[in-house]
């Protein structure tokens, strides 16, 4: 590995993230929200019910990046200042997702963490610019890419002084079509291996099925997960994007109390008290 800044850490030196009390890379940390920004009585509404059942951030997207030109694009501005409203009613911190160099400015005073999703792994002017901006950032998988790969992305972002990168496994391609993706649950240990970087994972991209959420982020808290990006709306039969992958508020509190008491046993058992 080429990579200067990942390897700039030595021992068991590893970056905690911190984003407002919310400490990510210590500890098990759990985000949830829906796929997109809908409305704003939609989202609020999944907001206190994520909040509830004991996540600690709130995801939504504001900017959707689709396959079709003609799939709902995200309320931009609009959902960018319902998410902030969403925050301030619940204390959650919010994680969005920026798609276009001349966004980031104006989507970073709304977020608290950049998502970088994987189409853009390798979008290297948008790593440039989200580097800049003095946010943490979160950065996807690429769909076709390889742990080198990514970790060359991650690099941009740390080259441009931002210390603070989240690593998302979120499932690659393969010759599988079951599930959406193939969750590589490998790259937890590896990230854990050759970074100092938190990693934490996306079963809901991953799997794209709610049946195979509940035990896939059971298996990323075994492999050593600093945490789970999970998809949740009210009414997934009505969601604009993904409904096919979206937990329900009810599923989404069974899984958050499952995750947290194998957590809470695996730490127990691996003498992890420090999150890692």
């Amino acid at each position: 590995m080429k990579n200067i800044k990942l390897a700039a850490l030595n021992g068991n030196a590893r970056t905690i993230v911190r984003v407002g009390d919310v400490r990510v890379g210590q500890g098990f940390t759990i985000m949830a929200g829906p796929c997109s920004v809908e409305s704003e009585e939609q989202t609020l509404e999944t907001a206190h019910a994520v909040k509830k059942a004991g996540a600690d951030m709130l995801r939504g997207g504001a900017f959707k990046p689709r396959t079709s030109p003609y799939a709902f694009q995200g309320l931009g501005l609009r959902g960018l200042k319902i998410l902030e409203k969403a925050r301030e009613e619940t204390g959650l911190p919010i994680i969005t997702e920026v798609t276009d160099t001349k966004d980031v400015s104006w989507v970073n005073e709304y977020a608290d963490v950049l998502q970088v999703g994987t189409r853009n792994m390798q979008n290297f002017a948008l790593l440039k610019e989200v580097g800049k901006a003095g946010k943490p950032v979160l950065l996807k998988r690429g769909m076709y890419s390889t742990i080198e790969e990514w970790l060359s992305s991650a690099e941009y972002v740390l080259n441009e002084g931002n210390p603070d990168v989240i690593l998302c496994e979120r499932g690659i391609r393969t010759f599988e079509t079951y599930t959406r993706n193939t969750l590589d649950l490998s790259a937890v240990p590896v990230i854990k291996e050759l970074t100092h970087l938190p990693i934490i994972v996306d079963p809901s991209h991953a799997t794209g099925k709610p049946s195979l959420i509940p035990p896939m982020s059971m298996a990323a808290v075994a492999a050593g997960s600093h945490g789970i990006i999970v998809e949740v709306h009210r009414n997934p039969t009505e969601a604009l994007s993904d409904k096919e992958q979206q937990l329900t508020h009810a599923q989404f509190e069974k899984l958050a109390k499952n995750v947290r008491g194998l957590h809470k046993c695996m730490s127990g058992l691996n003498g992890l008290e420090n999150g890692d």
